[in-house]
């Protein structure tokens, strides 16, 4: 057993730690006790209600071994990076077009996979589905779908309940309502949507029409 994941148990109940879950394996433990120090209490409940939801949607869709612990790391590094500060943003990852420079908080994926990096992961899948799950993945990316789901449906959002749901029996379907949901509600409010967001968008319109 590695430190950290003695540590976790050491300081049980620790309210932030569910008591299963991917922080209670040894490999993924360390990792879930770095973001823990990267990010604030409210966005560590956060990433540990996606790490468990993602887990949940990876083992209901019969992802391999390899797979599942791809998506539980992937979920779990997601928002490292979500709470730094703009310049620091823009240091691990200069914006690549005026959409970033606006709004700078579209960097914390491609920043997160920065650090990720810098940690010594090397699974490309988990580096994929960390830098995308702000913008969306290519579909067919299943752990990075996984992630991006998780992430906008978890329970403490409120929101995309029926996406959540649907990811239980069909995973892509679920990623296309996902994407349409983000892009349809996005545009309602006035805001700007990711260019790679509108490319998946369009691809999907695409294949319906």
């Amino acid at each position: 057993m590695s430190d950290a994941a003695a540590h976790i148990r050491r300081d049980a109940p620790d309210p932030l730690f569910p008591a299963s879950g991917p922080c209670e394996r040894a490999s993924i433990a360390p990792y879930c006790q770095r973001v823990r120090m990267m990010v604030s209490e409210e966005r560590f409940r956060h990433v540990m209600r996606v790490a468990a939801l993602a887990e949940t949607i990876a083992i209901a869709n019969a992802f391999t071994g390899g797979e599942l612990r791809a998506t539980a790391l992937a979920a779990v590094l997601h928002d490292v990076a979500r709470d730094l500060p703009v310049e620091r943003l823009m240091e691990l990852a200069p914006p690549e077009h005026d959409m970033e420079r606006e709004h700078p908080l579209a960097l914390h994926g491609r920043a997160g996979r920065a650090i990720a990096v810098s940690w010594g992961v090397t699974d490309e899948r988990v580096l994929n589905a960390i830098e995308q799950h702000v913008s969306g993945p290519p579909p067919g990316d299943r752990v990075a779908m996984a992630v991006y789901v998780a992430d906008v449906s978890e329970p403490g959002r409120g929101v995309n309940g029926e996406v959540r749901e649907l990811a239980m029996r069909d995973l892509a379907r679920a990623y296309r309502r996902a994407v349409a949901n983000k892009v349809r509600y996005l545009r309602s409010h006035g805001k700007a949507v990711h260019p790679r967001t509108l490319k998946v968008y369009d691809e999907f319109s695409d294949q319906q029409s």
